[in-house]
């Protein structure tokens, strides 16, 4: 029998969109941040020849540049001013949840309510602030060493002066980005670090689908029609594996005992704890393709330098090596079973299902064995999300780069494209559902004392 949540969702329609003036503003407020983050992916960066950094960026061919171009949508094939785009606050958000393992106080300061998050959030961005000066002033010196085809550098006054300010500039538009992702996530719907990254991938697909078509007719690209039919046939089939991993709970039978407050019986009732199979969502990916983009820097460094100890490192964990898939899929499934548990506490989750009286089906006892029991379940469930994962990662990457498919049909990038939509959608129907708990409780409220008022007047006149 379903629940009275399910059967609201069931019966979400048009109309209660329609009537949920709060979801509708979420949306446009959505909508709006986004228009304004694809605004900034055009803006140039002041003192570059932008024709000259082009063609360099076109002779790449899928080295570093056209990797991280992907998640920043475009942001640094133009050079924008939002090029660094969101990864250094992704990476100062890897080291503070590494760092939460390491030093129990931190992870202490996370469980202290909203007070402590916002301690931990403060300084995941002052992290953010640092790496992307770092990473801002490593760019700048790459830049001031790249030269057109003339011979020239490509930057105009190279020196001291373009350094700070390509510096301020591009750590100004990360710390840009990721106020407007946490405004996304606080006041629009959705993930907004998610959101960022999905559209910066989605505004990539119009342009990489022509690339395909002019490869395909230049005899370029997979020929015949049995390799074509299989390569979709591929992407339908990760597609619809992704959809189903990304929804599928594991239902875990939770015991409301029969209760009294006051004058007032609550009778006993069975609900779920949903397990996700995938608990960590899409992190652990993100997680690990911004760390491998240090071999995928190492690589297009050693191309542009000749040095022959980077030449060594990047043949031995370039993309397309081994040790690189090897790399790649250790580093998911370790941020998966990491992440998943930060995310969710057995035992803190037993503790609280003790203070409401509720117990798990199966003759399983409050407190210890519970968390066990839970634990059980939760490692289980995160060995099949992390090969899960780590499939979808790495398999999609080897078959682009052996058969030279299309940058976006990478794994890490139809898992993002999957999981965010799912998530909004969800989060969509969830405040579907309240709307309709709220119109629900607004009519009950506004009855009952029509109903109290009929029964004076019965009584009087008796």
């Amino acid at each position: 029998m379903s629940s009275s949540a399910e059967q609201l969702a069931a019966n979400a329609s048009w109309q209660a969109f329609a009537n949920a003036k709060d979801l509708q503003a979420r949306i446009l407020f959505t909508i709006g941040l986004l228009l304004v983050y694809r605004v900034g992916t055009v803006v140039p960066l002041p003192g570059i020849d932008l024709n000259a950094f082009r063609d360099i960026f076109e002779s790449a061919q899928g080295g570093i540049f056209a990797q991280i171009n992907l998640f920043a949508g475009g942001a640094l094939e133009r050079m924008s001013i939002l090029a660094l785009s969101i990864f250094p606050y992704i990476s100062a958000s890897i080291i503070i949840q590494l760092l939460r393992a390491v030093f129990p106080a931190l992870d202490q300061m996370q469980k202290e309510g909203e007070s402590g998050r916002r301690k931990v959030q403060q300084y995941t961005r002052y992290l953010t602030v640092a790496l992307a000066l770092g990473q801002s002033y490593v760019l700048s010196v790459v830049l001031v060493g790249l030269t057109s085809s003339l011979g020239e550098s490509i930057v105009r006054d190279p020196g001291l002066f373009f350094s700070i300010t390509t510096m301020v500039t591009m750590t100004g538009g990360t710390i840009f980005l990721m106020w407007l992702g946490e405004q996304i996530t606080a006041r629009g719907i959705g993930n907004g670090i998610s959101l960022i990254i999905f559209v910066g991938i989605i505004v990539s697909f119009p342009p990489a689908i022509g690339g395909v078509i002019q490869q395909f007719g230049q005899g370029d690209f997979v020929t015949g029609a049995l390799p074509m039919i299989a390569i979709f046939a591929g992407i339908l089939a990760l597609l619809v594996l992704i959809v189903f991993i990304e929804r599928a709970i594991r239902k875990v039978p939770i015991l409301y005992p029969q209760r009294t407050q006051g004058a007032r019986t609550t009778q006993a009732e069975q609900q779920f704890l949903p397990l996700k199979i995938n608990t960590a969502g899409v992190i652990p990916a993100i997680f690990a393709f911004t760390l491998m983009s240090l071999p995928l820097t190492i690589d297009q460094i050693a191309n542009n330098s000749g040095n022959n100890v980077l030449n060594e490192v990047a043949r031995l964990i370039g993309p397309g090596s081994p040790l690189y898939y090897l790399l790649f899929g250790g580093l998911v499934a370790f941020f998966t079973v990491f992440y998943t548990a930060i995310v969710f506490n057995p035992e803190e989750t037993a503790e609280n299902l003790r203070n409401s009286g509720a117990v798990v089906a199966g003759g399983i006892r409050p407190g210890k064995q519970t968390a066990a029991y839970l634990d059980f379940i939760l490692s289980r469930l995160t060995i099949v999300g992390a090969a899960y994962l780590t499939f979808v990662v790495v398999v999609p990457e080897f078959a682009r780069l052996q058969f030279g498919l299309p940058i976006f049909l990478g794994g890490t990038s139809l898992l993002i494209i999957v999981s965010v939509t799912v998530d909004t959608i969800q989060q969509i129907q969830s405040h579907l559902v309240a709307q309709q708990y709220e119109s629900v409780i607004r009519k009950s409220l506004s009855t009952e004392p029509k109903k109290r008022s009929g029964s004076r007047r019965n009584r009087s006149k008796r």
